[in-house]
């Protein structure tokens, strides 16, 4: 066949010139689904056998081997395909022959002679290994195979036309990635692989040795590439050093067989394969919008982390999303659930909190109930025998006698009512007048000593409750969705697959802690009539334990956040976090990137009214609130 017909045969798929230990052909299975559906230019710096290039056949590439044998060979096949067919159909598969040439200085001979020695000798030595001695000179053994495929024409014009298209470069991977590399360009990297046996060489069967402090430094290129807005493919051995290098991103252990082992038994192996999303430039602009005036309506509140100064920034970003139905995942206060439902959302209010949930069946469940403010006076009186519960445990700590016998009276009335969202807008009232009654609204120490004097804390608890039954009646509506509260584990919730999931956990930081108990373990205990808990009778302000939460250690955080982002892939992501938390920022949008194809983070200046320092408003307290969001 000619030279023409076989390059007019361009539907014929280009597959390796050469055998490769290691190379990648009984991998592309698994590795080409992982490859970008659209990328600017095709980079591989560790050619070797070049199977992952050859299967994509680019039409713009950067190919390259720091083994300048091996690029004079791939030069020579693109540029000189018939002169090295030639060379090579004068090689016959004999022992004294392959001797000969392997003797032969490949730098001493025609480029094109040397390319067709290159293959000849990959096609005749034992499994088509690359080895060479310190001298550098190769050394691999006669195979002894029957007849090997010493030229096989129509491959190597194929290879050709693919390699034609590509640049042909010898140098180390760094040198090449600094050149070559921008943003949207897909890089595959199959470095020598790090041995699974104690016994083996930190290195590949290579003329160049990668030590353990190579894959350390190639890790922190992959974190520049994937900074530069690179897609990313890696290959490696199932090592654990892998494993810690790679540990943000998407981990793949594949099976695989071993072909350069002289035991059957080990011939066997597992490879894995990582996959690093860009970073990308940011798409998301926000724009701030006004909101509903039903917003104005929601009962304002001191409750810690409370998104109430964010809402234009939440929305601003949601809005340039097309979604339907939204889960708050950890509701606190309830605004941000409000907010959405207010945008004729169907909205899922979640939380471990019993009074979160309370809150959220008052005002973003309940759709049209009211408690009528005669009804909720009758709450006041008292109408039977009371369990003086709160009067006696709590006595001297945070109210007067008469106000824990109050409390005591509204907690069995609202006990009696029948009708369930009658039921928490009273609780909820309940527990936003204990709160408001109570100085800096949190229950961490006894007494009035943080009173102020503000006009709230002036007001009678009676009239708290009822302000606050009238605030909670106008802020129910009607948004025209179905709309529920649930309390549990935000780990364990079962939603299906939401459009849009927000996510506002507690933040972890080494510099404060994030027990909502600890600080509203009272009021908490309203919502729960203290049912499933036990009070800690010797600690001074009787409080409960705190719930159990995966976001009480970095390590716990940074692995419920991926559990969280792995269980609601499918779903747009928005997650609330703060420039002094942890996990950091760039580990945030690594756990998110490997689920996520896009992911952006848009900061925000904030700053805390809550705060361990006897000012609050320290420059400690002045963050970054970010809003990370994967799509």
């Amino acid at each position: 066949m000619s030279e023409r017909a076989l390059v007019k045969k361009s539907y014929i798929q280009a597959k390796p010139i050469l055998k490769w230990a290691g190379g990648k052909t009984q991998m592309l299975g698994d590795l080409l689904p992982k490859v970008p559906d659209s990328y600017g230019r095709y980079i591989e710096p560790f050619v070797g056998g070049g199977a992952m290039f050859f299967a994509l056949n680019p039409n713009d590439a950067v190919i390259a081997d720091s083994n300048l044998e091996l690029i004079n060979m791939y030069t020579q096949v693109a540029d000189n395909v018939g002169e090295v067919i030639k060379y090579l159909n004068q090689y016959e598969n004999t022992q004294e022959m392959f001797y000969e040439v392997r003797a032969l200085e490949w730098q001493d001979l025609p480029q094109t002679e040397a390319a067709a020695r290159t293959i000849y000798l990959n096609k005749t030595c034992f499994n088509g290994l690359y080895r060479v001695n310190k001298k550098g000179k190769f050394n691999v053994p006669f195979g002894k195979y029957k007849s090997p495929n010493i030229c096989d024409i129509e491959t190597l014009y194929v290879a050709s036309e693919a390699l034609k298209k590509a640049n042909i470069v010898c140098g180390d991977y760094l040198s090449v990635l600094k050149e070559y590399a921008r943003q949207g360009d897909f890089i595959f990297l199959d470095p020598p692989y790090i041995p699974i046996s104690e016994n083996a060489d930190f290195k590949r069967y290579t003329k160049e040795q990668f030590y353990e402090e190579d894959h350390i430094e190639l890790a922190r290129e992959v974190f520049r590439l994937q900074e530069l807005g690179c897609h990313v493919i890696l290959t490696n051995s199932n090592h654990p050093l892998v494993h810690e290098l790679y540990e943000p991103f998407n981990i793949e252990v594949i099976q695989t067989k071993r072909f350069i082992s002289c035991s059957g038994s080990n011939r066997k192996g597992e490879d894995i394969i990582v996959t690093v999303p860009p970073k990308r430039k940011m798409i998301i602009k926000p724009v701030p919008e006004v909101l509903p005036e039903q917003m104005s309506k929601y009962p304002a509140t001191r409750f810690m982390g409370s998104k109430s100064k964010l809402l234009s920034e939440i929305w601003s970003v949601a809005s340039q999303f097309e979604f339907n139905t939204v889960v708050d995942l950890f509701s606190g206060s309830g605004i941000v659930g409000y907010m959405f439902k207010t945008q004729g959302k169907s909205v899922i209010s979640n939380d471990y909190m019993a009074m979160s949930a309370t809150f959220a069946k008052a005002m973003i469940e309940n759709n049209e109930t009211i408690l009528p403010i005669k009804e909720a006076e009758k709450l006041l009186l008292p109408s039977k025998k009371s369990d003086h519960f709160v009067a006696n445990t709590f006595q001297g700590l945070y109210y007067t006698d008469e106000e824990n016998d109050l409390i005591d009276i509204l907690r069995m009335n609202i006990a009696a009512l029948k009708d369930p969202y009658k039921y928490v807008i009273a609780m909820t009232a309940l527990i936003r007048a204990c709160t408001k009654k109570r100085p800096r609204g949190i229950f961490t120490y006894t007494g009035d000593r943080y009173n102020d004097g503000r006009k709230d804390l002036k007001k009678s608890l009676e009239q708290q409750f009822l302000e606050a039954v009238q605030a909670v009646n106008e802020a129910v509506f009607d948004n025209g969705k179905v709309n529920k509260a649930k309390h549990g584990d935000a780990m364990e919730l079962k939603v299906g697959t939401p459009d849009l999931v927000y996510i506002d956990p507690p933040y972890y930081s080494p510099l404060s802690d994030n027990e909502y108990v600890r600080r509203y373990h009272f009021v908490e205990g309203l919502a729960r009539n203290w049912k499933g808990v036990e009070i800690q009778q010797n600690t001074l302000t009787k409080k409960f334990k705190s719930y159990p939460t995966p976001f009480s250690t970095r390590k716990g955080a940074a692995d419920a956040f991926d559990q969280l982002f792995k269980k609601f892939k499918d779903s747009i992501l928005i997650v609330s976090y703060s420039s002094n938390s942890l996990p950091t920022q760039d580990e945030m949008v690594a756990i998110m990137a490997k689920y996520k194809q896009h992911v952006e983070v848009i900061p925000i200046d904030y700053t805390y009214s809550f705060g361990n320092q006897n000012v609050a408003k320290t420059n400690r307290n002045r963050v970054q609130e970010y809003l990370f969001v994967g799509f």
